[in-house]
């Protein structure tokens, strides 16, 4: 009974809308759809298009939207594959116990290797791959781009699924749920705010690096392709000021278009998803997304699309054919001896490389990956002392979040070498040198993971808890330290973990810097990464990245996976 007064409902709504005729906002719709379609049709014959030896690039501001366009098409094709990387990648770690053993520290290990450890020999082997075309050259600048988005959104995707409350795993149990039930109703719902505000930092982390996979220069060959970051990078070699103001207007322009396009009205989309009673929700709004929501041709599409979907749920069996539970075990394990296989092969070939390192430049890699380290640490206290307050103050108040969130966004999403050529200046100025310098450059990209944390961390803080505060008349200091200090201290040592790995990585770019011609350096790993890229020294570059994996793995094993304890088990709200 209950099912046909909301049929009828439904279809009388429906009937209302149909009867709508279209208006502006179709048309906006299909003159966005028709230049989407166009772009795309551009971007297919850059790629297809006959490999070229070198790539002039016109520093003009008229060339700008399609270098920008051109960037954004890199960005967008990444982060389709990082999303793919992440649903299943996360998914196998998170329901194998046995494949989570090697999953996780793989990751680990995948996510402290920077962008200059595999570049070369990715570009090298693309390329030979695609000799005639661009393909291997666009393929290697979007699985560069993919590298510096892939990670976090992954192992936020794993620690959600892990994380699923007690009462919704119950209740699929209660009514049965499939595998492919479970994680459509339940897990992928619990993820989903996770996984969007991942996405846009993730998507910023890609960004990050698109001066060197745009512009990578390896000895004497030239793997330049038209876009932001190389017309950043030859502007900034040119000490070209205007240009580079120029660029940096640009990549606003983009970002800003970005997040109101994509970002803001997914993020207000996914909303719904929320589960917690608690804690403050900021009101959200998007007026992309309210524009969509008037349009009658998407209301037409979105009813079809829901009649087929609801005419093929009652077509398939309920639970007929269901498979065998051995099967996804059976295709884990092998999928898994593949992987062990591979590492295995990976790591062979890998030593044959190392053997011709000396013993001096292991010595010498080891003593600048702990100046290296000393700046990631510094950097990480730095962003630490200033994300916490502000984070706090942003998350506790809902007019604040409302304001600042969207800025912060924006800013976050800048990738901060396109701002090194100013901060070096200003550094100059002051008469600091880049030793300490690359620590400040370091903090550019890395302070808005800390940020980022500490605001969800302080949503999330049960409105009881803050109005128990309030009742006890507990002044600013004792509410930190005995409140919101412990409570958004899981958010803190998440984001520590990835403001860290970030820095690392970020560390290439900090420690050897191209300023008004010269080549900038200070003692470091990532300085020495940088060089041994250049100069095409495979066997230094091979034994600086793993000197580097070794550590952020030692360092991960020995601070942050206790802090992550210590959390757990500390200072949940969820215990």
């Amino acid at each position: 009974m209950r099912r046909s007064s909301s049929s009828t409902f439904g279809e009388s709504n429906a009937s209302l809308e149909s009867s709508r005729a279209p208006g502006w906002v179709d048309l906006l719709i299909v003159a966005g759809l028709a230049g989407a379609l166009f772009g795309i049709t551009r971007t297919v014959e850059e790629w297809t298009g006959t490999l070229r030896p070198t790539v002039d690039i016109d520093l003009s501001p008229a060339a700008l939207p399609r270098y920008a366009f051109f960037s954004l098409c890199r960005g967008l094709i990444a982060y389709v594959f990082s999303l793919g990387f992440t649903l299943t990648y996360g998914y196998w770690a998170a329901k194998d116990a046995r494949a989570e053993r090697v999953l996780l520290p793989l990751l680990d290990i995948l996510q402290s290797i920077p962008v200059l450890g595999f570049m070369p020999g990715l570009v090298l082997a693309l390329v030979a791959a695609f000799p005639r075309s661009n393909v291997g050259l666009e393929l290697a600048a979007v699985v560069m781009i993919f590298t510096g988005q892939a990670w976090n959104m992954t192992f936020s995707y794993y620690h959600s699924l892990r994380s699923v409350p007690l009462e919704q795993r119950e209740a699929a149990t209660v009514y049965r749920f499939n595998g492919w039930e479970r994680l459509r109703w339940v897990e992928l719902p619990f993820a989903t705010i996770g996984l969007v505000w991942n996405s846009m930092l993730s998507m910023a982390g890609g960004w990050f690096f698109l001066m060197i996979n745009e512009a990578f220069v390896l000895g004497d060959r030239d793997f330049r392709l038209p876009g932001l970051g190389s017309y950043m990078s030859v502007a900034v070699a040119h000490g070209d000021t205007a240009a580079m103001v120029w660029a940096i207007v640009a990549m606003t322009a983009m970002i800003v278009v970005l997040d109101q396009l994509l970002w803001r009205p997914v993020v207000v989309w996914a909303q719904k998803f929320r589960t917690e009673e608690g804690g403050q929700v900021a009101g959200m709004g998007s007026w992309f997304l309210t524009l969509l929501r008037r349009s009658t041709l998407l209301a037409a599409l979105k009813r079809a699309w829901r009649r087929r979907a609801y005419a093929a749920t009652r077509a398939a069996p309920r639970r007929g054919g269901r498979l065998s539970p051995r099967l996804p075990r059976l295709l884990s394990q092998a999928l898994l001896l593949l992987l062990v296989g591979a590492l295995l092969v990976g790591a062979a070939r890998l030593m044959l490389i190392l053997r011709d390192v000396p013993l001096a430049h292991w010595r010498d890699t080891l003593g600048k990956a702990f100046l290296t380290l000393g700046r990631v640490l510094l950097a990480t206290c730095l962003g630490t002392l200033w994300a916490v307050p502000a984070g706090l103050a942003i998350g506790l108040s809902p007019r604040l979040s409302r304001l600042l969130q969207p800025v912060i966004q924006v800013v976050a999403s800048f990738p901060a070498p396109m701002l090194f050529p100013m901060v070096i200046a200003a550094l100059s100025l002051l008469g600091v040198g880049l030793g300490w310098g690359s620590m400040w450059l370091m903090l550019l990209g890395t302070q808005w993971y800390i940020l980022f944390n500490v605001v969800a961390g302080a949503t999330a803080i049960p409105a009881d808890l803050r109005e128990m505060a309030a009742s006890y008349r507990l002044g600013v200091w004792r509410r930190f330290w005995s409140l919101y200090l412990p409570a958004v201290f899981p958010y803190l040592v998440t984001g520590w973990v990835t403001a860290a790995g970030g820095a690392w990585n970020a560390s290439i770019v900090s420690e050897y810097v191209t300023f008004r011609g010269r080549v900038l350096t200070a003692p470091g790993l990532g300085a020495q990464i940088s060089l041994a890229a250049a100069s095409a020294n495979f066997p230094l570059l091979s034994a600086s990245v793993v000197v580097m994996s070794v550590m952020v793995v030692t360092f991960n094993r020995l601070v942050w996976r206790r802090l992550h304890r210590l959390a757990e088990t500390r200072f949940s709200l969820n215990k």
